[in-house]
């Protein structure tokens, strides 16, 4: 009896072993196959393409466990994502949404547009109640001046709702939502939150939502048009018309030889 029920222990330790049953070895050679031929494909797409041409249901966490790990110091194959804002950048607009509160603790959203490439302040506005509704009819108005824009970067902010997306699709403007709780994925549109909240916000207390509006509106001029920004040669992202800026040879300035005497 003793020797029983030790073998019936063991018995269903070996059936209640925890973890999935290993996939068969023609599957994880099929895999690694798959994901050595494209590298530009992820669990989700091999998960899919084996499921509609295959008929094989296995769920992309499995295939990401047998999919062949790329060695150090080897490049991807894939673009990184600091190439893609690069090689777009003439394209790409970033959005996002910060808070400010009045003098009489009255909490206000802010909404700002900047475009890559210029680090031009495409548009800035304020709320009390952000909306999907009142979001897009910013967007439209940044989208319908015409600069030729194909992209659109906001995080995954409940404001920016399915439709949305679908109407910026509509417009011609592809969005990409940056991962979860990934600032640095939209490092542009932040660190212009940032300079607003440095170099004006954190300088006055605004009284009412028309009070920070007008604020807003004119230091969006100053950051626009006097401003200098190093990455731009330095320069202003939106110089007047007619005016060209003239950078003259860099200098050292040296005391007279008589002073130094």
């Amino acid at each position: 009896m003793r020797w029983h029920r030790a073998g019936w222990r063991l018995f269903w330790r070996y059936k209640s072993r925890p973890g999935r049953p290993p996939i068969p070895l023609e599957l994880r050679s099929l895999i690694r196959r798959i994901a050595s031929e494209n590298p530009l494909w992820g669990e989700e797409r091999i998960a899919n393409e084996l499921l509609v041409k295959l008929g094989i249901r296995i769920s992309p966490r499995t295939v990401s466990k047998y999919m062949p790990t790329r060695p150090p110091g080897q490049p991807r194959g894939d673009q990184r994502w600091s190439t893609f804002l690069k090689n777009h950048a003439k394209a790409i607009l970033a959005c996002d949404f910060f808070v400010a509160v009045t003098a009489t603790f009255r909490m206000l959203y802010v909404f700002v547009v900047i475009e890559h490439s210029t680090r031009r302040l495409a548009h800035v506005n304020v709320t009390t109640n952000p909306s999907a509704d009142w979001t897009l009819q910013q967007l439209r108005e940044v989208g319908g001046n015409g600069g030729g824009h194909r992209y659109l970067i906001h995080d995954r902010d409940r404001i920016f709702a399915k439709h949305l997306d679908d109407s910026s699709r509509a417009l011609g403007v592809e969005v990409l939502r940056s991962p979860i709780a990934s600032p640095k994925a939209n490092a542009l549109c932040e660190r212009v939150i940032g300079t607003v909240r440095r170099e004006c916000l954190d300088w006055l207390i605004p009284l009412s939502e028309a009070h920070l509006r007008t604020i807003l509106k004119l230091w969006m001029t100053h950051y626009n048009r006097g401003r200098p920004h190093s990455v731009l040669g330095p320069g202003v992202p939106d110089p007047p018309e007619n005016e060209e800026v003239v950078l003259k040879p860099e200098t050292r300035h040296r005391l007279a030889s008589d002073a130094l005497a």
